[in-house]
């Protein structure tokens, strides 16, 4: 490999905003802001959805449909069943 062409991987502390889950993991990513966790300082990079806090995750989807598609869809398509 070339030296000095790929960036920086180093442990990074990621933080959900909405929920304040924690884990550490690796990116390239880096910010001012630094915490000290395990004996290290790693930079903490603050999310606002995660698969911690995103609603077709967590079990909280909703619809949101103001026209009436998605129940013309279902329907159109409710007696229908698989072809074999």
């Amino acid at each position: 490999m070339k030296k000095g062409v790929h960036p920086d991987y180093h442990k990074v502390l990621f933080v959900d905003s909405s929920t304040g889950d924690e884990w550490v993991s690796y990116s390239t990513m880096s910010a001012a802001d630094k915490r000290d966790v395990g004996g290290e300082s790693l930079p903490v990079i603050r999310l606002e959805v995660t698969a911690f806090s995103h609603p077709f995750w967590t079990g909280h989807a909703r619809e949101i449909d103001a026209e009436g598609r998605i129940d013309r869809f279902r329907r159109r398509y409710a007696g229908k069943s698989k072809k074999a």
